[in-house]
């Protein structure tokens, strides 16, 4: 029988489980199969997890048919060695890898065979013109007959007497090979000057020439500015030529020390020659003026002049006084200075009145500024000597020369030889022994600047004047 409970009121209820069972339920709950086997290393816990683990691992060896077998799959189609050499021609990998580049796919019934090989009916070539070379040897170079090449020259070379210059682009359109193998002209194209377009093209009638101009101004260019942190690299920041700053400050040098003398509150000036065609290039010419305003000293305006046929620069506040720079007299290092010195032949002490240039034997010697010789022979001590007169009281000596080819009163420009290094008269060995006077004193040649009082006047001072005026109106509003 089964014995019921109930309550004082008489109402049956459900007999209370034991204890113990109650516990057994909860001790089953607390069980846990999926343990972290990184936490709580060989706790009770961890072991627990450890032992699961096993346990499934070993079920699995068990249960499996072939646990070390691989999969069964389909098995792959065979490739052939042709198509597998095709894969790797056009399949994307690594050269080191074996990947081939530019292979042909393998023929198929569809393929052809051709008598000769297809020409394309026209091409079309850009190339440029490098020093030495003509236009008829560029053509030929690009497939032209000889023949039509000369002839597409000499077209061109009539409407550009002046030639064509080297590093121009030449644009060329060519027809269809001939059994000769050469292609006839279709068109030729090219940028002969600033102001002229060329072209010539080619048809039933033979080569056709058509030229047209461009409108160019020939405005000069004004570029002034500050000296700021250096006058070199401010020109070039105002986008003057590296050939035109150049001689901007060779121009000024021949007043000023240019590294010294110009501080950077001082104002640059300078006129170039400038041509500028309609359709936007442009293309730089020689310095016509060099100027600078200075803060710490007298101003500069020089403007270059031809004079006699040679151009030269003049002061144009000295209504047109020629100056120019010294240069050295031979290409050669200074062996000794101007000054008190032990004279190596004499042996005692000796005032060395000049410079010394330790040359080679036979070096030639130039004439270091415009001038005329005075004396051309034997000068004792100095050897072989010439002495130039250069105006304004200035005087050079050139000494120990081996040899003189210059005559009393001949007339020298700069740079002109007058003779040749040696080592006659009072000389250790072969070197040129330079000398400068003022006045008849000696001085120091590293400090001279020369300058020649030859004046304009008359229609030619009229001229230079003229010509400042036109330049000292560039650049200013009017």
């Amino acid at each position: 029988m089964r014995a019921e409970w109930r309550n004082a009121d008489g109402a049956a209820f459900a007999a209370p489980r034991p204890v113990a069972f109650g516990r057994r339920r909860k001790r089953l709950r607390d069980i846990d199969l999926v343990v972290d086997l990184a936490e709580e290393p060989l706790s009770r816990r961890w072991w627990g997890g450890a032992a699961t683990l096993t346990f499934l691992c070993a079920t699995v060896a068990v249960l499996a048919p072939a646990p070390f077998e691989p999969l069964p799959a389909a098995s792959p189609d065979r490739v052939g060695s042709a198509e597998a050499e095709q894969y790797g021609e056009l399949a994307i990998a690594p050269l080191a890898a074996g990947s081939g580049t530019g292979g042909r796919m393998a023929e198929s019934a569809l393929v052809e065979p051709l008598a000769q090989a297809p020409d394309r009916p026209s091409i079309e070539l850009f190339a440029r013109l490098g020093n030495g070379d003509t236009i008829a040897q560029l053509l030929a170079r690009a497939g032209v007959g000889y023949a039509e090449a000369g002839q597409a020259a000499r077209l061109i070379a009539s409407a550009a007497p002046g030639g064509v210059a080297a590093g121009t682009s030449v644009s060329i359109r060519l027809g269809r090979r001939s059994p000769s193998g050469a292609r006839p002209v279709e068109r030729i194209a090219l940028r002969a000057g600033l102001d002229l377009n060329i072209a010539v093209t080619g048809g039933a009638n033979g080569l056709q020439l058509s030229a047209s101009r461009i409108a160019v101004d020939s405005t000069p260019l004004r570029v002034r500015g500050r000296v700021g942190d250096g006058l070199y690299w401010s020109l070039r920041a105002s986008g003057v030529s590296p050939q035109a700053a150049g001689e901007y400050l060779r121009a000024l040098a021949t007043q000023i020390d240019v590294g010294a003398d110009v501080s950077p509150d001082d104002r640059f000036d300078l006129i170039l020659a400038n041509r500028r065609a309609a359709s936007g290039e442009s293309q730089e010419g020689p310095l016509l003026y060099a100027a600078i305003d200075r803060t710490a000293g007298p101003d500069i305006r020089l403007m270059k002049w031809n004079l006699g046929g040679r151009a030269d620069w003049m002061d144009v506040k000295g209504a047109g006084r020629q100056v120019s720079s010294a240069i050295w007299p031979v290409a050669a290092r200074i062996t000794s200075g101007f000054g008190m010195r032990y004279h190596p032949i004499l042996h005692f002490g000796r005032m060395h009145k000049g410079i010394d240039f330790g040359a080679h034997y036979g070096q030639p010697i130039v004439a270091t500024a415009d001038g005329q010789v005075t004396r051309a022979g034997w000068a004792g001590g100095y050897g072989r000597q010439v002495r130039l007169a250069h105006g304004g009281g200035m005087a050079t000596s050139y000494n120990h020369m081996s040899r003189i080819i210059v005559e009393p009163g001949t007339l020298v420009h700069q740079g002109q030889v007058i003779g040749y290094v040696g080592s006659s008269g009072l000389s250790t060995g072969p070197h040129l022994h330079y000398e400068v006077y003022r006045n008849g004193v000696a001085v120091n040649p590293m400090g001279v600047k020369f300058g020649s009082s030859a004046l304009l006047a008359g229609d030619e001072l009229a001229r230079f004047k003229a010509r400042l005026e036109q330049l000292m109106k560039v650049g200013t509003k009017g």
